[in-house]
């Protein structure tokens, strides 16, 4: 099967320059609707689906292939060598931030710059760092979403997006975490929740944008800064948009940002 298939790829824009969007964990290149739209004047705009998400296609889903991000990250390399992609700024949400890391590390000639939206190199709670969460906290977490998936995603979606008074925004994740296979769901979240790449960052070569919400309780503002302080030749900048999705929440933000840096 083409990777353009496998990866549900779409292409737009008139620009020359790719600018590439990869969405986060229970999500789908959707979440990006109200951000990519803006740049097809002036980049060649990719989106995808990670396998077993969105309409990518689930038979491809290989359980040892996707153990850990890299497998995902050799995905993002494979769609940018099959399009002949080059100079590529690629900006990922959540989990997806640390996805391009990798993937600019392994192919560091594809990639002009990285974008990280709300990333974390390890959400679990170390000996001088602060990730967000426990381990018996992820444990308990991935423990509920294995138990019941509907009521995993019904209680994090809105904790997760944050922006109470605007209750629409946290039924559109709880739909899209509903829409994910259970078992790929479960495993894509140990894979997230449990991964540790702080030791990958210093290897980043492509300059890097951070953006960092308020009350996020994924990737807390000493997350972000911890990502700052060790990705070389990065830049951090405070959104005022508060919780994990400025994509959904305060796409306009997100945009102004981007145009700045890129």
């Amino acid at each position: 099967m083409s990777v353009l298939s496998r990866n549900n790829v779409k292409l737009g824009g008139a620009g020359q320059q790719p600018m590439m969007f990869a969405h986060g964990f229970g999500c789908d290149q959707n979440m990006w609707r109200f951000v990519a739209p803006a740049f097809e004047a002036d980049y060649r705009v990719v989106l995808f689906d990670h396998v077993g998400a969105g309409r990518s296609d689930l038979s491809a889903y290989d359980p040892q292939k996707y153990a850990s991000l890299q497998g995902y990250a050799d995905d993002v390399v494979e769609i940018c060598l099959e399009l002949g992609l080059s100079k590529v700024i690629f900006v990922g949400h959540s989990v997806s931030a640390m996805i391009g890391a990798l993937a600019s590390i392994k192919a560091p000639e594809l990639f002009e710059s990285l974008v990280m939206v709300g990333p974390s190199p390890r959400y679990i709670d170390d000996t001088g760092y602060t990730g967000g969460f426990t381990a018996d906290q992820i444990d308990e977490l991935l423990h509920s979403l294995a138990d019941n998936h509907m009521g995993w995603s019904a209680a994090m979606a809105p904790a997760i997006m944050g922006n109470a008074d605007r209750p629409e925004l946290a039924d559109e994740l709880t739909d899209s975490f509903c829409r994910t296979d259970p078992d790929i769901a479960k495993a894509f979240a140990r894979v997230t929740f449990t991964s540790d790449n702080r030791a990958d960052l210093h290897r980043v070569t492509a300059r890097a944008l951070i953006l960092q919400c308020s009350n996020d309780i994924i990737a807390s503002e000493q997350v972000g800064e911890y990502v700052q302080a060790h990705v070389p030749d990065s830049k951090l900048v405070y959104l005022e948009a508060s919780g994990h999705c400025p994509n959904l929440s305060a796409p306009d933000e997100v945009i102004a940002a981007i145009r700045d840096f890129a």
